[in-house]
C-alpha cells in the first residue's frame, strides 16, 4: 500500500481509507449475535490493515453509535495496534428524537454537542485520543465561535490532535477557518464516476447548464491551495456500477459500467479497482473511503495504488460518467 503524509499534520497515512460504517451489520445478517457482529468487524479490519491500510474512517452515528463500539474489539486482536493506525471520527449529526420525543432530525455545531460527541466517540471507540475529527454536515445555525471554544477545549486536553469537516464547500470551510487556532485539515465529500460533480463544476466554469445546478465551484481548488486533504466518501458509486450491465436500465450508468469494464479487463483488475485508481488519479490526492465488508472487495479495491492510468484512460472515465461530451 502506497502511503501519503496528510498536510499540516505529522500523520502518514494510507492512500486508501478504510470507512467503518457498516461493520456493525454482521454483513447483512438477520438477527446477528454480538458475537458474530464483533468477529465480522474484526475480520473486515484485519483484511484492511493486512491490504497496507491504517487509516480508519468513523463517525458517532454509524450503526447508531455501535460501528465505533464495535470497532474497539480489534485492540483485544491486535496489542499495540492504537498508535499504528489513524482513527477519524466526525460529529453534528442528531436523528429525530435525539435529546427529546419532538426534536427533529438536525445539524448541532454547538459546543456542547461537539464537546459530549467526542467524549462518546473516545468511550465507544475504547482510546484515549482521536487522530482526526470531523464536522459531519453543515449546520445552518453554526457559531464559529462556539466551534472553535469546542475544538481547542479537545486539542489542549489531547482528546483530539486534528480536526476537519465532512460535505462542506468553500465558503463553509473558510467561514470556520476565520475563528479556528487549528487548521483544517480534511474534507470527507461524495466524489465518485457517477457523483462527479466537484469536478465536473470545474469544466464547467462560464457554461450554460440549466438541467443541474452545481453547487460546489472551486471547493477542489480550494482544498488543495489550503492543504486540505480531499477524502472521497461512496468512491464506488453505492455499486451502480456492479453486477450485471444488461440489467441496469439507466443508459448514463450502463455507459459508464461498461467503460469500466472494458479498462478493468484490459488491465485484468477488477471495476472497483479502476474506479478507485480514477480517483487516486487525480492530481488534488484524492483518499478513497472503502466502506464494503466483503473481504474479497476490499483486497480487489486496494490493487488499485498499483495502476497507472493515463490522461486518456481518465478521460474516457470521466466522459462516460458525466453522460456527456466536454464543452
Amino acid at each position: 500500500m502506497k502511503t501519503q503524509i496528510i498536510p499540516n499534520t505529522t500523520l502518514e497515512s494510507s492512500k486508501i481509507i478504510y470507512g467503518c460504517m457498516t461493520i456493525s451489520s454482521a454483513n447483512g445478517k438477520i438477527n446477528p449475535t454480538e458475537e458474530e457482529i464483533r468477529r465480522d468487524a474484526v475480520r473486515s479490519i484485519r483484511t484492511a490493515l493486512d491490504e497496507g491500510i491504517n487509516f480508519f474512517d468513523h463517525a458517532d452515528i454509524y450503526g447508531r453509535n455501535k460501528s465505533e463500539e464495535v470497532f474497539s474489539a480489534v485492540w483485544n486482536e491486535a496489542p499495540g495496534l492504537r498508535d499504528k493506525i489513524i482513527l477519524q471520527t466526525k460529529c453534528g449529526i442528531r436523528f429525530s428524537g435525539d435529546g427529546g420525543v419532538n426534536a427533529p432530525h438536525r445539524f448541532d455545531f454547538s459546543y456542547e454537542h461537539i464537546i459530549n460527541s467526542a467524549n462518546g466517540s473516545l468511550k465507544r471507540l475504547g482510546t484515549d485520543y482521536i487522530d482526526i475529527f470531523l464536522l459531519h454536515r453543515p449546520d445552518p445555525l453554526v457559531e464559529p465561535e462556539e466551534v472553535a471554544k469546542a475544538f481547542s477545549e479537545l486539542k489542549e486536553s489531547g482528546k483530539v490532535k486534528y480536526f476537519g469537516v465532512s460535505n462542506h464547500n468553500a465558503a463553509q470551510i473558510e467561514l470556520l477557518q476565520s475563528c479556528l487556532e487549528q487548521p483544517l485539515v480534511a474534507n470527507q465529500m461524495e466524489i465518485n464516476l457517477l457523483h462527479n460533480d466537484l469536478i465536473d463544476a470545474g469544466v464547467m466554469v462560464n457554461q450554460r447548464y440549466p438541467e443541474e445546478f452545481i453547487r460546489n465551484e472551486g471547493t477542489i481548488e480550494y482544498c488543495r491551495l489550503k492543504k486540505i486533504s480531499l477524502q472521497a466518501w461512496s468512491p464506488l458509486a453505492k455499486g451502480m456500477l456492479g453486477g450485471n450491465i444488461n440489467e441496469i436500465e439507466d443508459r448514463k450508468i450502463r455507459d459508464a459500467a461498461i467503460a469500466v469494464n472494458k479498462i478493468a479487463a484490459e488491465k485484468n483488475v477488477s471495476r472497483e479497482a479502476v474506479l478507485i485508481a480514477w480517483l487516486l488519479r487525480h492530481p488534488a490526492k484524492i483518499q478513497p473511503v472503502i466502506g464494503t465488508v466483503n473481504t474479497e472487495r476490499i483486497k480487489a479495491a486496494c490493487k488499485a495504488v498499483e495502476i497507472d492510468l493515463t490522461r486518456e484512460e481518465w478521460y474516457t472515465l470521466f466522459l462516460a460518467g458525466r453522460g456527456d461530451d466536454l464543452p
